[in-house]
């Protein structure tokens, strides 16, 4: 038998393309909405462990952790920026100061969510992050909130995390430790064992933090709709769009007939999607399905619409202005050039004199969209900022104003403090900062 020849050793580059395909089709195979599906739910079992073995309320760390909770047994949410703990990666974020989880974890003596475990964070690691403390004290003085509440929702007790990881042992004889003690314990669960990159096979289809990046692969689907219908998501791979785009309409179905009976309801601060809520004197934040409630009570109230509307088509009436920005990041940026025009419209219905529709003693003003946390709540900042004075009184002609990040941060803090889940986006923020900055008058 002849020796072989060099071509037949080496590999053609043809062979080197098919086998890049081949690795690449492997890895979106063990990527797989099953695989994912599959993933959550057993680390959703874990996070119930641990919540069942402390006996504590379970917070979703959004934007993922929802997918890991039961939303019956779900006590609220927290926001924490995604690169948070990352190296390097230690800010202090004003808009987003979760103080809501302050009650619970002072009502339960503590209260687990997801994060990171200890071991992930080194001594040099952890003496960089004490040394940027104060920096982070200053900020949260600055925004000049009320501290006195906060102090007796914690009854004088400081708060001290403890760390619960995927695939570790949930130490029973540990759960007596963290209560009577002389701080509040909250416990940090990360919700998935941890799984080297490109192991998924060996792992038997296990992905780590696979409720993760859920706009690339979920097709609508939330944790919500998963808890409730997860039995119905499993089926062959092929299937899953389908199921799953069936399981999203029905979800969008149930939430248009809770709002309508929200609406149906009125007074504006009804349960539901059609709920409004006040972030400052006279002024209201809420989903669009509080418009017509919000009407009857005679406020004047701003719609930013998820669709586009000709400009010289949002003035709808003395007392509403609907404004069509359109989606997403898009809506966001086509803010910034809708703000004048809704914060005069707003002013304007302040200064007048109130009539008896309107009520007494103040009139009120309410700014909706299609989620009630993100363009609502950055028009609301923005109004707060242009219609009202430091006293919460309504501006008078011939005063003139102007304003800087820390002032509009202080106003920021006053909502998100009255509105734990407003969760406005940097491109929303964005915008309202450059209205407001480049506004003199």
């Amino acid at each position: 038998m002849p020796p072989p020849t060099l071509d037949q050793v080496i590999f053609p580059e043809q062979a080197n393309h098919n086998f890049s395909r081949i690795l690449g089709d492997l890895k979106r195979a063990n990527l797989s909405i099953t695989n994912r599906l599959r993933s959550i739910s057993h680390d959703a079992d874990f996070v119930g462990e641990v919540a069942d073995v402390l006996g504590l309320p379970l917070v979703a760390n959004e934007r993922c952790g929802s997918w890991y909770i039961d939303p019956a047994r779900k006590a609220g949410s927290a926001y924490f920026k995604s690169t948070d703990g990352h190296t390097g990666q230690w800010k202090f974020s004003l808009r987003r100061l979760n103080l809501h989880l302050l009650e619970l974890i002072g009502e339960n003596d503590g209260h687990p969510r997801p994060a990171h475990p200890a071991n992930a964070v080194s001594a040099s690691e952890a003496a960089q992050m004490a040394a940027l403390l104060p920096q982070f004290v200053a900020s949260f003085l600055s925004l000049a909130i009320d501290l006195d509440p906060l102090r007796r929702r914690l009854r004088g007790k400081p708060l001290r995390p403890q760390q619960r990881r995927g695939g570790g042992a949930i130490l029973k004889d540990s759960v007596a430790a963290l209560r009577g003690q002389q701080w509040h314990t909250v416990v940090c669960c990360t919700c998935s064992r941890r799984a080297a990159a490109g192991t998924e096979m060996a792992e038997g289809g296990y992905i780590q933090g696979a409720g993760d990046d859920t706009e690339n692969w979920a097709l609508g689907l939330t944790g919500g709709v998963l808890a409730v219908e997860g039995g119905a998501a499993r089926g062959q791979e092929g299937e899953l769009p389908g199921l799953i785009g069936e399981l999203v309409r029905r979800e969008e179905e149930e939430r248009r007939r809770r709002e309508g009976l929200a609406v149906e309801g009125g007074g504006g601060g009804g349960g539901g999607g059609g709920e409004v809520k006040e972030v400052a004197k006279g002024v209201f934040v809420g989903t669009l399905a509080a418009e017509e409630a919000a009407m009857g009570e005679g406020a004047c109230v701003v719609s930013l619409v998820p669709r586009s509307v000709a400009q010289g088509e949002w003035v709808k009436g003395k007392r509403h202005l609907e404004v069509g920005l359109g989606k997403s990041k898009a809506a966001s940026r086509m803010l910034r050039d809708a703000l004048p025009q809704i914060c005069e419209f707003a002013l304007r219905f302040l200064r007048e004199p109130a009539t008896e529709a309107e009520g007494s003693p103040g009139k009120k003003v309410a700014v909706l969209c299609d989620s009630g946390k993100d363009l609502s709540v950055g028009s609301r900042l923005a109004v707060y900022c242009w219609c009202f004075d430091d006293a919460g009184n309504v501006r008078q002609d011939g005063k003139e104003v102007s304003f800087n990040k820390t002032a509009i941060r202080v106003r920021l803090g006053h909502i998100v403090t009255a509105m734990p889940e407003a969760n406005p986006s940097r491109a929303t923020l964005q915008s309202v900062n450059s209205f407001l900055m480049d506004w003199r008058k």
